[in-house]
């Protein structure tokens, strides 16, 4: 009889544990719906719409140093093309010196203090770094453009619960106030791609000008490398013996 009843005990002790969780999980699902019902799609929009100004804002500032890149990699080509094919050590060094070019600066010091193999790799490792450089604040157009419409999908959802419960309390007011309930909250699925459009175009882009910009800073440094390392023979080797 003991076990009985403490076995008893237990199920009770169990059942109102189970009343209480679904009592609890009934009132965060009330207080979600209300929090969803008083927020609609507004502030999703709000959302949409900071998003876009910080996007423009970097695209602007992507776009304009990559142009000052462009125009740099531009002057370094016409001012080291004449001297690649010389054999003046002096001259390629000053002129180096004088464009102020950190990676061409180091590819032009270890092809004449290391072996090819390793200024080889001191360059690549240097291309390494000038991508991570080159692809600074991408990431948040590549994201954006990616995740907006899914922003604005969840917007237009928020405002059709919020459509639908206005319909639930005020049946009288029929199914016009729920068409222009969704058709407000469809607003924020149009956001959310008048967002991720542009930012997609513009991380396309720049990927490519990124590419671009690798290959000619690549192409420099492979050009200087052979170059130093063939009138480095005579020019460094006085320079050691010096």
């Amino acid at each position: 009889a003991t076990r009985r009843g403490w076995r008893g005990e237990k199920g009770s002790c169990i059942l109102r544990a189970a009343a209480l969780a679904v009592e609890g999980l009934g009132m965060l699902t009330d207080r979600l719906m209300h929090l969803t019902i008083a927020g609609g799609s507004e502030w999703v929009m709000v959302l949409l719409l900071a998003l876009s100004v910080i996007s423009i804002s970097v695209v602007v500032e992507r776009g304009l140093f990559f142009r000052r890149r462009r125009r740099q990699l531009d002057r370094v080509d016409r001012a080291l093309l004449p001297l690649l094919s010389g054999a003046d050590s002096g001259a390629l060094r000053r002129a180096v010196a004088e464009l102020e070019d950190p990676l061409l600066q180091a590819a032009l010091d270890s092809a004449w203090t290391r072996e090819p193999a390793a200024a080889e790799k001191i360059v690549a490792s240097l291309l390494s770094r000038e991508r991570l450089y080159l692809e600074r604040r991408l990431t948040f157009l590549g994201t954006l453009g990616n995740n907006a419409p899914f922003i604005g999908l969840f917007g237009t959802v928020l405002g059709i619960i919020r459509a639908v419960n206005d319909l639930a309390v005020n049946t009288r007011a029929g199914s016009s106030a729920v068409m222009a309930g969704i058709s407000e909250a469809l607003v924020a699925t149009a956001i959310g791609l008048f967002v991720a459009i542009p930012a997609v175009i513009a991380f396309n882009y720049f990927q490519r000008q990124v590419d671009r910009l690798l290959s000619t800073t690549e192409a420099l440094s492979q050009a200087l490398l052979a170059s130093a390392q063939e009138v480095g023979a005579g020019g460094g080797a006085s320079t050691r013996t010096s």
